[in-house]
């Protein structure tokens, strides 16, 4: 009797926990039993891994082998453990060297010709494996790229088992060959394909998409359709500053999960998502029926979600919003298991005015009875609105705005919004925030940052008024910072104030 361990990674969300992968071979009629909470695909390793050892020219169909993934209390879930089970086996049967297997991650699926698969979540589980003290890890070819973004780990890999088996038994001292060298540069922030200066017209929108970038402020733009409202989100990234590298493996891990990895490099360019508004609440926030995968708003992260046409969404959908919005994450709670994952986003919601489109100015065209544009303005819930800073109406593009002048282009924009940013780094770094959104309102109405009654007047009388709530007070304070920060101002004045709290009242959908 004999025992073979190696390491694998339980992923739950974009966290990780290294797994002691043991096999140990007894005595008996041949038999193939996991442990450790497996899920179906798990499960299924067996015929996986039986069918590989036999393609490596090693049999393990007369063998009595138990597995065991520990913690065993932890689920596991994925094929990921495919080749580290066959490692393991193979340790404990005697083909490769029990001390060489012990200390490295083995993270890929097996074909059944032995091959090594591509699974998704390498860079999440790599990262957890470096977290956690493992130095090496073994992938497929096609996640050599991704597993190289995580420093300080060696990287191997192998195009089948039977190849991993000879470089295992071949190695000096058994450590395995580093993985070739593969191009794994920053991809460019500069490289868009669409630009500001392409949207005609529209100075007021183009103003609000600015001072939502500067703040890291949520937008909803109401107007008729073919104004533009789409083309301004989609803007929105490109006058946003490139992620940093933290940042961008932060997005990185969750688009490995779902299958959505760069082909190669790290994408500093903050992510742009736009789920159709048919999406389930599962699909936006997260969720499944098996393993909980992360949702648009979580393959956003650090970046802009973009609901267009935002009053069709199903209004538990939209509900589920309200939560990941004001704490920066999404927690999925399941039976067995609790997973969070993170949700730091810019939302920008796109709005026509009623069912038809043409409820705006006179509504002289627009063919909705009152009732039916009640109903469509009240899909917009009180509660989401009232988490949402900029509200601005997006009207009909005139001829004259098609012969206007090109307006200031992306570049020039984004270098105004990278000077508001560094403003507001500046003055909260040392409390742990770098947005003037992320500051909790409590703070802006004590000293030293409460604005004399004079400047804060008009929205002082606001509230007394019933025309925001206190969640409202403080988001118009926010934006007001903003403002201020964009006009090189230290501190708001009352034209800040008026202006955000225009922004905050202007937009939403007319009832």
């Amino acid at each position: 009797m004999s025992v073979g361990v190696t390491r694998g990674v339980a992923l739950r969300g974009i966290a990780g926990h290294l797994v002691d992968i043991e096999c140990h071979v007894g005595r008996g009629l041949p038999a193939f039993d996991i442990s450790g909470l497996p899920d179906t695909a798990l499960r299924q390793a067996p015929q996986r891994v039986r069918a590989a050892c036999l393609s490596a020219d090693v049999s393990l169909n007369s063998r009595q082998l138990t597995f065991n993934l520990s913690p065993a209390s932890i689920p596991k879930h994925g094929t990921g453990f495919d080749l580290g089970i066959a490692v393991a086996a193979l340790a404990a049967c005697g083909e490769l060297p029990v001390g060489a297997v012990r200390g490295i991650a083995h993270l890929a699926e097996l074909g059944l010709d032995g091959r090594l698969r591509h699974v998704a979540g390498v860079l999440p589980a790599v990262l957890a494996a470096q977290r956690s003290g493992c130095a090496h890890v073994v992938v497929a070819p096609e996640d050599v790229v991704e597993a190289r973004l995580v420093d300080g780990v060696r990287v191997s890999t192998a195009t089948s088992l039977h190849g991993l088996v000879k470089a295992y038994r071949g190695a000096p001292r058994g450590l395995l060959p580093e993985a070739p060298e593969t191009s794994a540069a920053p991809v460019p922030a500069d490289g868009r394909r669409v630009d500001l200066a392409d949207v005609s017209g529209q100075h007021e929108a183009r103003a609000a998409l600015m001072l939502a970038a500067a703040g890291g402020h949520h937008l909803l733009l109401n107007g008729p359709p073919g104004s533009g409202k789409t083309m301004l989100a989609e803007r929105l990234v490109t006058i946003l500053p490139p992620l940093t590298r933290e940042q961008a493996l932060e997005t990185l891990a969750v688009r490995s999960l779902v299958g959505s990895m760069p082909s190669q490099g790290i994408d500093l360019v903050p992510p742009f998502v736009a789920p159709h508004h048919s999406a389930s609440v599962a699909a936006l926030v997260g969720g499944g029926s098996g393993a909980v995968l992360p949702g648009a708003v979580s393959q956003a992260h650090h970046g802009v979600l973009f609901l267009d046409e935002a009053a069709e969404f199903g209004g538990a959908v939209l509900q589920a919003l309200r939560q990941p919005l004001e704490s920066g994450q999404v927690v999925v709670a399941r039976a067995r298991e609790q997973v969070a994952y993170p949700a730091r986003v810019q939302l920008v919601l796109a709005a026509n005015p009623c069912p038809c489109g043409e409820g705006h100015g006179k509504g002289l065209l627009c063919r909705c009875r009152p009732t039916e544009r009640r109903a469509y303005a009240a899909r917009l819930s009180g509660p989401l609105l009232d988490r949402v800073d900029i509200q601005v109406q997006v009207p009909k593009v005139s001829l004259a705005d098609l012969h206007e002048a090109p307006s200031d282009s992306s570049a020039d924009v984004a270098e105004r919004v990278v000077s508001a940013r560094a403003s507001q780094r500046r003055r909260w770094e040392m409390q742990g925030w770098q947005l003037n959104s992320q500051v909790p309102g409590p703070v802006l109405r004590r000293t030293p940052w409460r604005l004399p009654s004079s400047t804060t007047a008009a929205l002082d009388r606001a509230l007394d008024l019933g025309q925001v709530t206190l969640r409202g007070y403080d988001r118009v304070l926010r934006l007001a910072w903003t403002s201020a920060d964009l006009n090189g101002r230290g501190t708001p004045s009352a034209t800040d104030v008026g202006l955000a709290l225009m922004y905050r009242t202007q937009g939403a959908v007319a009832a």
